[in-house]
């Protein structure tokens, strides 16, 4: 079956009584980070193809970033799927190593394809004489997208345990969080206690993550003009806290700052997540009753079933258009803070998003294909022979933690590599080889699993296996 026809037939077949506003908030802030991506890239040839963030130079953009920085919302949908998908993995009789084996492999399978990808091209281009800076600069800027996954896979893989925490404590937890976030700033900023604020790193988005669980389960539905009105208010602190301090107006990084809003994430950033929570619950019922009509659904669906490989591949896409675009010429360099500049833009955007189709038609049948493994009713709770060597089921938790935390680690060794690092393969081999070894661990652990569920193939006849999944909104 076709991508296309896939995503008509799962567009078609949507319940009426499935939450789409969900499926368009992740659709749209995909969109946005690409568009914005791509837009403050900087490419410069003076002395190589060189790239910069434009933030840095363009001061009068910073205000533009409230708009654009949307991960927030890309963890409070997250945490929406999680919560989804976690109640009814619990409902048919499932545990929670079954439902992370299901969902990683939802999210590894893109994601080890891409590392190896970018890491063949960097080795061969090494191998062909490339300057080693030049190939450096390519590998990190491609990799730019794995810090955010690195945080995302982590509240993931926490989730069983962040689930039980909302239905004991529900809205009270996340406030507590928000608060906890404000008094780290207060002595990371106001009394200089340093590495404290590291913490934010996972706080900040652990926030929206429980919010995304309290919308799910129906305990996040303030009335629209109470959600309108929230967001008001936190808009007017938000404006007071960034005109007067402490904190920047940017809420994203602008490389030179030495206070960013988001390395750690900051407690702007928490009131600027709380104002787009409070706007998109406050649209969720006119953009449900958008999305009940055939081609908005269908255009959300289509943005969803490769929302991973499109995040995944959107900055190396971006790499190789600099490469074609700005290394043989072909693109003026005028000065960023012109206007041919700025409508330069539109014809960089177009190319960019020329290569970038072209890669996902290449890759993204391995995000389609991604279903997971079956686990649904099954516990792991026996012990399995494999190869005549018999393994308790304790001894598959263990691997199974093992894999997660290597994948964890690897992904944020590498996105936290330096530009300038020049290994032969542009990461730390120590870090790929730890989310490799992870990655392979958690694939025995769902091999272990499949042949719980389905002896004999029984599981697959009977529509629990791990065989293609129609294109559609994740989970």
């Amino acid at each position: 079956m076709s991508l296309t026809r896939g995503v008509q037939q799962a567009a078609e077949k949507t319940p009426d009584d499935r939450n789409r506003h969900v499926d368009l908030l992740r659709a749209l802030a995909i969109s946005v980070v690409v568009a914005g991506h791509w837009t403050a890239v900087v490419v410069t040839t003076d002395d190589g193809v060189e790239g910069s963030n434009a933030l840095s130079q363009l001061s009068w953009s910073h205000p533009v970033t409230w708009a654009l920085q949307v991960m927030p919302i890309f963890f409070l949908v997250g945490g929406f799927a999680n919560g989804a998908s976690l109640g009814s993995h619990h409902r048919s009789g499932g545990d929670a190593a079954g439902w992370l084996l299901n969902r990683s492999a939802r999210l590894l399978r893109p994601t080890t394809f891409f590392l190896v990808a970018v890491t063949a091209a960097g080795f061969t281009a090494r191998a062909f004489g490339v300057d080693p800076d030049l190939v450096a600069m390519g590998i990190w800027a491609a990799s730019i997208p794995l810090w955010f996954l690195a945080a995302y896979l982590s509240l993931v893989f926490l989730a069983p345990l962040l689930y039980a925490v909302h239905r004991r404590y529900g809205l009270a937890f996340p406030a507590a969080v928000a608060a906890v976030v404000l008094l780290l700033d207060v002595a990371r900023l106001g009394y200089g206690v340093p590495l404290i604020g590291s913490a934010n790193f996972l706080l900040v988005w652990l926030i929206f993550h429980q919010l995304g669980f309290s919308w799910q389960d129906g305990s996040l539905r303030p009335r629209p003009a109470y959600a309108a009105a929230a967001g008001a208010a936190g808009l007017g602190l938000l404006v007071w806290l960034t005109a007067f301090g402490p904190y920047p107006v940017s809420m994203v990084g602008v490389p030179g700052e030495e206070l960013q809003n988001t390395s750690p994430p900051s407690f702007a950033l928490v009131l600027l997540g709380l104002i787009q929570t409070a706007v998109a619950l406050a649209l969720r019922g006119p953009a449900n009753r958008l999305l009940q009509r055939g081609r908005p659904w269908t255009a959300v669906v289509a943005v969803n079933a490769v929302i991973l490989t499109v995040f995944l591949w959107h900055m190396a896409a971006a790499v190789a258009t600099a490469v074609v675009l700005y290394g043989t010429g072909v693109m003026p360099e005028p000065d960023v803070d012109s206007g041919a500049w700025l409508l330069l833009r539109i014809p960089w955007l177009a190319a960019c998003a020329v290569v970038l189709a072209a890669l996902v038609t290449a890759t993204s049948r391995l995000e389609v294909r991604s279903g997971g493994g079956p686990g649904r009713g099954h516990a792991v709770g026996d012990a399995v022979l494999a190869g005549g060597f018999e393994l308790t089921a304790a001894a598959w938790r263990v691997i199974t933690t093992l894999g997660l935390v290597s994948v964890v680690a690897g992904l944020l060794s590498i996105a936290m590599a330096d530009r300038d690092y020049e290994d032969v393969t542009g990461f730390p081999l120590w870090a790929l080889a730890a989310y490799l070894t992870g990655a392979g661990l958690l694939r025995l652990a769902r091999i272990r699993q499949a042949g719980l569920t389905r002896p004999n193939g029984a599981g697959r006849r009977a529509g629990t296996g791990t065989g293609r999944r129609r294109p559609g909104p994740p989970d």
